[in-house]
């Protein structure tokens, strides 16, 4: 296989999610040949076809056991994916040949029992014209982790724009959110906001930028003990933050926590690796033409435009400056997470940037210094897919891909019906 075929497979494919193609596809050929029938005049049908059998009640009915157990079916593929992780032989797994590049599951997925849940109350085996879409198995596996992970969960972690609050804006005092997070570090489990958003060691940037939330703890009245479970992981992985007892953020270097393996790199080959990103999106200004500044911080560069910019535009700079990193790295083959200086070009929606480090980085900060295993971690954010930064964070722990904040506050309430009363 060329170079150049893998650069055009990856272009094609950097709007696509494997897992959720496959089981969109399956899902199909039931809802293709046994959907409800049109509708006909009752006289024109032969007898047998009025029999009560075929009333849409029935259809329907016989299409909830058909989708079902297709869930079924791929939950079994999972879990025998699982076992032969824990040999090292999971490559040979049903479902890695069926979904090449399938990723590690840290929890079984109970994608029946989810489907039924989900069902019950969208009634997506109803539809007549409609198949199953990217978004409710997107939602139905959501549902499966949530439920699969209440009982053992210690760390929620979050990304910030269109997973928190509106892209660019800040965590707002009225935010429904504020309780669910509460709720949580009640429940003694850690909750932590792994966002780009780079200011260095500068806490009261972050406040301000989660000023209403912060402003909810100390309504709340958060113990000290509550507060001290709340992090912030700024820059993807560069920045670390802790609530202290008066609900502010106390920065946390290097030497408070043991992490710093994740990170070795010199500040050498960090100037290097910027310099290549910034000069690749400079050319990507000039040969698209369009109107935007680069901007150079100490862990990051970043194009921001002075216009509206289309999707396509973004993610052009994102996938060019990721190949022109990986080929500096002489790593052509490799994901960006696994390449020798880890990064993340990444389309942030109304800009593009390049990061040093990830949020694979940054999540496994967190569980080092937390004791959480992948299995008890989750993350929750919306940018999956190959040009957006929570992709990484699906080798580190478990996930669920929302895509704006009602969808975050819908999960996290329906996670509170599955967790344990909080301990006093």
């Amino acid at each position: 296989m060329t170079s150049h075929y893998r650069v055009n497979y990856h272009l094609r494919a950097h709007k696509r999610d494997t897992l959720i193609e496959f089981v969109k596809g399956m899902l199909l050929t039931p809802f293709v040949l046994h959907s409800l029938p049109a509708p006909q005049d009752p006289a024109s049908r032969p007898s047998s076809s009025r029999s009560a059998s075929s009333t849409p009640e029935s259809v329907q009915a016989a299409n909830d056991e058909r989708f079902t157990e297709i869930f079924a079916s791929i939950e079994a593929l999972i879990d025998e994916h699982r076992e032969l992780a824990l040999k090292g032989t999971h490559e040979f797994s049903r479902l890695s040949k069926l979904v090449p590049g399938v990723g590690p599951f840290f929890t079984p997925l109970p994608l029946e029992r989810a489907f039924r849940h989900i069902n019950q109350r969208n009634r997506i085996s109803a539809r007549k014209h409609v198949p199953p879409s990217f978004n409710d198995i997107r939602r139905i596996l959501n549902m499966a982790q949530v439920m699969a992970i209440a009982p053992s969960l210690e760390l929620v972690t979050f990304d910030g724009d269109m997973t928190l609050y509106a892209d660019g804006q800040n965590f707002e005092d009225d935010s429904a959110l504020t309780a669910l997070l509460v709720g949580l570090l009640r429940r003694r489990i850690n909750v932590a906001i792994v966002t780009a958003a780079g200011y260095g060691s500068d806490a009261p940037r972050y406040e301000m930028r989660l000023s209403g939330l912060l402003r909810g703890f100390a309504a709340a009245a958060l113990s000290p003990e509550e507060a001290a479970r709340f992090y912030v992981l700024g820059g993807e992985c560069n920045f670390l933050f802790r609530c202290r007892p008066d609900y502010h953020l106390e920065y946390l270097d290097d030497a408070q926590y043991a992490s710093s393996a994740l990170r070795a790199w010199t500040e050498d080959q960090v100037r290097a690796l910027l310099d290549v990103a910034e000069a690749e999106l400079a050319d990507c200004v000039r040969r698209m033409a369009i109107n935007a500044r680069v901007l150079r911080k100490p862990r990051a560069v970043g194009l921001v435009p002075h216009e509206q910019l289309t999707r396509e535009q973004l993610d052009e700079c994102a996938l060019s400056s990721q190949i022109a990193l990986l080929k500096y790295q002489g790593s052509p083959d490799s994901q960006p997470g696994n390449a020798p200086i880890p990064f993340c070009a990444f389309n942030g929606g109304n800009d593009c940037w390049v990061d040093i480090g990830n949020k694979l980085i940054g999540v496994r900060i967190l569980q080092e210094m937390i004791g959480s295993p992948p299995g008890a971690t989750l993350h929750v954010g919306d940018q999956f897919l190959s040009t957006g930064n929570d992709i990484a964070t699906r080798s580190a722990c478990c996930t669920c891909w929302i895509i704006n904040p009602q969808e975050t506050q819908s999960i996290l309430t329906e996670l509170d019906t599955f967790l344990a009363a909080p301990q006093p």
